[in-house]
């Protein structure tokens, strides 16, 4: 029976652990600060056919043309396109060097490469640190070629890097005013070159779960293809636009429909659902872990009450004192606990490994944690224990000593 009850509170506490680590990882992330402002940015696609991409020119046209027509709209303070939603996880890591001066390859320059349109910093807020923004009117772009990528018709494209590139791959005094030529890309050739303009803050483009690393922003009029995601920053609450916005779309391309309107916001949430529905379960298996160990503990002892009725009943007879009596039942619960603790440490420890790549900013093997819900358990099993204990110490000698 006792053996029972030690897995019971060991899996309680492995349970307990592993919902711990995940609360306070979530605890964690909800204290980052993504290098963006996510409140207030309306994200949504206008529908487009690959077709399109053989007038190029028209195609990024018309994207600048309805970007220009949604800034001018009341109630919304900047619009941008963008290839990929920020905070969202996604991965485009590129192979790059500096055009001046000797390169050494055993030092690549490897970077994540984002490609947004020039307005994307003004919208989602990231800072210029130094230098200036990239501008509109230098960029010319082609048709897509025979593989469906599109590329570049300009020898030097805007681009922005961000603080960390600055600070992991130094070019001299200062970044800015250099030029990168891409190595191995799918959308960019290797032939294209990026002059640096600036430098900007630091953002978590890769998820807020990721800290930011070398990034490079590539400026282009229609960014993605011809249906990028369209990001605009509103004064009032995103959704109350969607309806102006969706009308104003339609005045400007009758033909065009909107789709996928979401808040940013939303958007980062659902990138993180599957881990919180983890957490939620997790938390609510560990709940009824301990609640289970728990009427287990006091159902036991309530159980050994009972079967040494008469040997307490005839102890208090002789003298015995009731403390004594109530110490020794809560510690043979509290043996009990310690040992499925004890088990459920390092059932915890291993099972947190396999958490280890959903947590962030705690470390699996956490003894803060560990410890906390330790002391959680055993704290209950002593409460659940000491029920039964007094029940035994409440025992009246001589009526038990007069049954049967």
């Amino acid at each position: 029976m006792d053996a029972r009850l030690s897995v019971q509170v060991a899996l309680a506490v492995t349970l307990l652990t592993g919902a711990g680590l995940l609360l306070r990882s979530f605890r964690a992330l909800g204290h980052v600060s993504p290098g963006f402002e996510a409140s207030h940015v309306l994200t949504f696609h206008i529908s487009a056919s690959y077709g399109e991409t053989v007038d190029w020119k028209g195609l990024t046209q018309g994207i600048d043309r309805t970007i220009e027509e949604l800034r001018n709209l009341p109630g919304v303070e900047a619009a941008a396109t963008s290839a990929t939603l920020p905070g969202v996880p996604s991965k485009y890591q590129t192979n790059l060097q500096f055009t001046e001066g000797e390169q050494d390859p055993e030092h690549a320059i490897i970077a994540e490469s984002r490609f947004v349109s020039p307005g994307y910093f003004a919208t989602m807020k990231i800072p210029v640190l130094s230098g200036e923004l990239c501008g509109e009117s230098e960029l010319m772009n082609t048709p897509a070629d025979a593989t469906g990528m599109h590329r570049t018709d300009c020898t030097s494209i805007h681009v922005l890097v961000n603080r960390s590139f600055a600070a992991t791959y130094p070019a001299g005094s200062t970044v800015v005013g250099h030029h990168l030529r891409v190595l191995d890309n799918s959308f960019l050739r290797p032939s294209d070159v990026g002059e640096v303009r600036g430098i900007v803050g630091d953002a978590r483009e890769e998820g807020m779960n990721r800290p930011p690393g070398p990034t490079v922003y590539w400026c282009f009029g229609a960014p993605g293809g011809p249906d990028p995601f369209y990001l605009v920053r509103t004064h009032a609450q995103p959704l109350t636009m969607a309806q102006t916005l969706r009308q104003k779309i339609h005045d400007i391309e009758p033909a065009r429909s909107v789709f996928d309107i979401t808040p940013l916001e939303e958007h980062i949430d659902e990138a993180f659902a599957e881990n919180r529905l983890r957490t939620v379960l997790l938390t609510f298996f560990a709940i009824t872990a301990i609640s289970l160990a728990c009427v287990g503990l006091y159902g036991t002892l309530s159980y050994f009450v009972n079967v040494r009725r008469r040997e307490v009943g005839l102890r208090l007879a002789l003298g015995a004192f009731r403390g004594r009596i109530v110490s020794e039942f809560l510690l043979q619960g509290l043996g009990v606990a310690l040992s499925g603790c004890l088990i459920g440490g390092g059932l915890a420890v291993a099972f947190a490994r396999v958490l280890s790549e959903m947590l962030y900013g705690i470390a699996p093997s956490d003894l803060t944690t560990l410890l906390a819900v330790v002391t959680m358990v055993l704290v209950v099993a002593v409460v659940a224990s000491l029920i039964s204990a007094i029940r035994a110490a409440c025992v009246e000698p001589m009526q038990v000593l007069r049954e049967e």
